[in-house]
């Protein structure tokens, strides 16, 4: 039996706007069914734009936290993700893979197989709650990498947690560590302290 989602249901699918869905509807680039004076999408149109015209098969979910304490809060994230690609996705075969490590980092083990399984076509989408457990800079160009090898990333949530911050926090602490040691060195006594006065600062935080 087809599925019907609504526009804000579609938009946060392909991360835009509910006008945006809209705007597809009136131009034709989405087929659309008016149900009581509502716009309802079937599902089948969703899996057609998500693969270039075929079903989406294989769907790898990705999860990631900055540190070791919260690993609780990684599988919370892999709970929302399985839960979401199965009323969204339905019957799809599913990759999990989750990192422990900051979105600023761009040899985290769980991203490399990500792009891994691509290369190989072994996947069709890759899910991420948010647009920076993805990474935390550059995600329109990873985007593109992934759909280079016909993979579509979808993001699943638009508000971001109420943790966001605190990350936020602790990846602003590593970019200005990472410069401090480029422009010091990293056994400099400068380069101490400025590491000391932002770790001072997010403690204070």
């Amino acid at each position: 039996m087809e599925r019907y989602l609504t526009p804000s249901e579609v938009a946060e699918i392909f991360s835009m706007s509910r006008s945006g869905v809209i705007k597809w509807i009136r131009e034709g680039k989405i087929k659309a069914v008016e149900i009581n004076g509502r716009w309802r999408i079937p599902y089948s149109e969703i899996e057609r734009l998500l693969s270039g015209g075929g079903r989406v098969k294989q769907v790898a979910i990705y999860a990631r936290v900055s540190s070791n304490t919260q690993k609780d809060d990684l599988e919370r994230q892999l709970d929302v993700l399985r839960e979401w690609v199965r009323k969204t996705l339905g019957e799809v075969s599913v990759t999990e893979i989750k990192d422990i490590g900051s979105g600023l980092k761009e040899d985290r083990r769980g991203l490399k197989k990500l792009l891994e399984l691509a290369k190989r076509r072994q996947i069709d989408a890759v899910v991420v709650a948010y647009k920076d457990r993805l990474t935390r800079f550059g995600f329109e160009y990873l985007v593109e990498l992934f759909k280079a090898y016909g993979v579509n990333v979808i993001v699943a949530f638009q508000d971001e947690p109420k943790d966001y911050m605190q990350e936020l926090v602790e990846d602003f602490v590593e970019i200005v560590k990472s410069f401090a040691s480029r422009i010091y060195g990293h056994r400099s006594h400068k380069y101490e302290k400025v590491v000391k006065c932002v770790e001072d600062v997010e403690k204070d935080g």
